[in-house]
């Protein structure tokens, strides 16, 4: 499945259609939500306010892609924000959930996850 995102409730129905198809999933289903959650929001605030995500889910894992408009690049290790903080927690919790996070710079920041199934 593919959406463009420009506000946050195109981003609850995305989100919805995805866990609707993962229902029976369990964990994968939580772990898929709170990942896809945590990279459209960030898009939606600092990536040009239109996001693009697609998910793909097979016998062997979800696949989340989300894409914004700039080319901001993220890290590739992320570190743990201060306790204090009140923001720099979502690409850790991202890379400590998915298996798996690649980036490429074409058309923008593209975040490929993939959570086993």
């Amino acid at each position: 499945m593919k959406f463009v995102i420009e506000d946050y409730a195109a981003l609850k129905a995305a989100l919805g259609e995805m866990v609707r198809e993962l229902e029976t999933c369990g964990e994968v289903c939580f772990n898929g939500k709170l990942v896809a959650m945590e990279l459209l929001s960030n898009v939606l605030q600092h990536g040009g306010g239109k996001a693009y995500f697609s998910y793909a889910i097979d016998d062997a894992a979800l696949t989340i892609t989300v894409r914004g408009e700039n080319g901001f690049r993220p890290p590739e290790k992320s570190e743990l924000a201060d306790t204090m903080s009140e923001s720099g927690r979502g690409l850790y919790l991202i890379d400590a959930i998915a298996d798996k996070r690649s980036y490429s710079e074409r058309d923008g920041i593209c975040v490929v996850l993939r959570l086993q199934r």
